[in-house]
């Protein structure tokens, strides 16, 4: 038996082969199994068996502390199933970019998550000027503490109610207007709030802030996982909760240097308003999701071809590659292909309450158990 791809001298081989009973001229197809004692992780590969003329592909599966390569016998022109040959289409053929196509795709949804923490970084100083008489620059700094709380939460108020909201229609806005909306919010928050002549502006404002809170936490993910290159996808992803953090860190830095200036929250709430200026321009800029284009394809939002077109044209630019280059054709079709095979066997659309069941409640627990605890201490 020659394998047709070169392997590392550090495996050391043992073969098992399932015999048929019957004679060794009888043409069905056999399985077999190749075990590989390793310490670095074998290349894929395929194998070809003179006594059958058959061509194998070899599939890795995960066995305690080694790895069992699964080996199907197919035809000689190709392999058995289509589902192998996706697998080695996945295993071999790993998507190429250029981390600058990347950045700005990435960076201008995650400000949503640095205006978020930005919010609550700087409301903690914001709230200590507004309620100084000599320096919050207004007759109603006396505020009891049901007024002050609501304006400390005023935006998680409204970051709930925007999520709330957001869920039924999210499919319908698209991942890049449903940021674009978001940074509209968070523009319209920052300024009203630091121009609010009283407290009922103000408490409006923060309101209009949290609002676009919660459609940037929903589109935001959704954005850079679905345009992101999949080898680095969750990177990507979780350095979304990072500016998060930074967001926090610049609140605090920000209303350490305004604390002591009359008005100085007035600075802190409307230094928002740039950065949301900068989000929205950026997002305009961007092309829309390719997934959510042949989504909307697949449930029938609209011709097809029309929307592989766009698709193309979208991921084309995301890349940075030529208009229509033959590449995006092909992870397009790939990708509509998948999404076929996801919508093909669903009866009816999912429900809410489809998260309290089954598999997905655990995961709600756990996911709605770490964020929290993350914001309850």
């Amino acid at each position: 038996m020659a394998c047709s791809a070169s392997v590392r001298p550090l495996f050391n081989l043992k073969l098992s082969e399932q015999h048929h009973k019957h004679n060794l001229n009888n043409t069905k197809k056999k399985k077999q199994v190749v075990f590989f004692n390793i310490h670095s992780s074998p290349r894929l590969c395929s194998t070809n068996d003179n006594r059958f003329g058959t061509k194998y592909a070899i599939f890795p599966t995960l066995m305690g502390r080694r790895l069992r390569f699964c080996t199907k016998a197919g035809a000689q022109e190709g392999y058995s199933s289509e589902e192998e040959a996706a697998l080695v289409s996945d295993a071999t053929d790993r998507e190429e970019f250029s981390w600058f196509s990347v950045i700005l795709p990435f960076l201008f949804p995650a400000l949503g998550g640095l205006l978020f923490g930005y919010d609550i970084g700087a409301t903690s100083s914001a709230t200590l000027s507004l309620q100084s008489p000599e320096l919050s620059g207004t007759n109603w700094y006396n505020l009891n503490t049901i007024q002050l709380g609501l304006v400390v939460s005023g935006s998680l108020y409204g970051a709930l109610l925007g999520s709330s909201l957001v869920y039924p229609i999210a499919d319908f806005l698209g991942r890049r207007r449903e940021l674009i909306i978001a940074a509209v919010l968070y523009l319209l928050g920052g300024l009203i709030t630091a121009n609010a002549p009283g407290l009922g502006v103000l408490l409006a404002g923060r309101l209009l802030y949290g609002l676009g809170i919660g459609l940037a936490m929903h589109g935001a993910p959704l954005y850079i996982a679905e345009t992101c290159p999949s080898p680095i996808r969750g990177t990507l992803v979780s350095l979304k909760e990072l500016f998060i953090v930074l967001g926090i860190l610049l609140g605090y830095f920000v209303g350490s240097f305004q604390i002591n200036a009359v008005g100085g929250w007035r600075y802190m709430f409307g230094l928002s308003a740039p950065v949301a200026l900068l989000m929205g321009l950026g997002m305009w800029s961007l092309p829309p999701s390719p997934r959510w284009l042949l989504l909307r394809a697949v449930q029938g939002k609209g011709s097809i071809q029309e929307y592989k077109e766009k698709a193309v044209l979208a991921l084309s630019k995301l890349r940075g590659r030529p208009a229509g280059d033959r590449e995006s054709e092909r992870q397009i079709e790939d990708t509509m292909t998948s999404l076929k095979s996801a919508y093909k066997d669903q009866e009816s659309e999912g429900s809410f309450l489809e998260v309290f069941q089954g598999p997905s409640l655990k995961a709600f627990v756990i996911g709605g158990g770490l964020v929290l605890f993350q914001q309850a201490n």
